[in-house]
């Protein structure tokens, strides 16, 4: 009896203990995704909330770094931790024209930019690409900015979608909706929900009021025809 209390008491040992290096090797694995490393707890001092499906990072700064562009760029998070992310709803052009090192190139991207900004030349959609650029990254390195992100990266490379909140005139605007005010992009890529719970249907047809508007006033891009 005494042996099968020792057997079964070694067994549960060993339960304890592969129970507990699988914790571990969970919470490693978790703790690899930028944004999910503080509990509730580590919020107000992280500058992390969470919105819906949303996570909600506050006071974030621009990061330099080669690949930021008009629409994607390196985020500083408030608690020290870098990300690269992506916008909702909008491309901007490319900002200059490439070939990497398979031989292939970026021009069809541009040529399709430009045909989709009003038909403009693909030289004229890299100088609105510079533009965005230029844009964006002035605005977000101008003062800090707030990001909503569900951490969804589609072609796994470490990029995330997010919407972003910058402050202008006493309040806060999304970055995705002034490029299009500006000219500055296209409706494309993958759409959303918001934050504040507007359907991305709703979201589309604003983006094109403020696109058709800004053909009106020659903005950006659909000044250049």
């Amino acid at each position: 009896m005494k042996r099968m209390a020792k057997g079964r008491k070694g067994r549960k040992s060993w339960v304890s203990v592969l129970l507990i290096i699988v914790a571990v090797v969970v919470w490693l694995l978790d703790d690899r995704k930028p944004g999910t490393a503080e509990t509730a707890g580590d919020e107000a001092v992280s500058g992390r909330t969470i919105t819906g499906d949303y996570e909600v990072f506050r006071d974030c700064r621009l990061e330099e770094a080669r690949g930021n562009d008009g629409d994607s760029f390196l985020v500083r998070l408030p608690d020290g931790r870098k990300a690269l992310f992506r916008l909702y709803f909008v491309d901007t052009p490319e900002s200059a024209f490439k070939r990497y090192s398979s031989g292939e190139t970026n021009y069809r991207r541009i040529s399709d930019q430009a045909r989709q900004m009003g038909g403009i030349t693909p030289e004229q959609a890299v100088e609105v690409g510079q533009q965005a650029k230029k844009f964006t990254l002035g605005l977000l390195g101008r003062a800090p900015f707030v990001v909503h992100t569900r951490w969804d990266s589609p072609f796994n490379d470490d990029r995330y979608h997010a919407f972003v909140e910058v402050a202008k005139d006493g309040g806060s605007v999304w970055l995705h909706e002034l490029l299009i005010e500006n000219g500055l992009a296209r409706i494309k890529t993958k759409p959303a929900e918001l934050p504040d719970g507007t359907p991305a249907a709703r979201q589309k047809e604003r983006l094109a009021e403020l696109q058709r508007d800004a053909k009106d006033a020659r903005q950006g891009a659909w000044g250049m025809k």
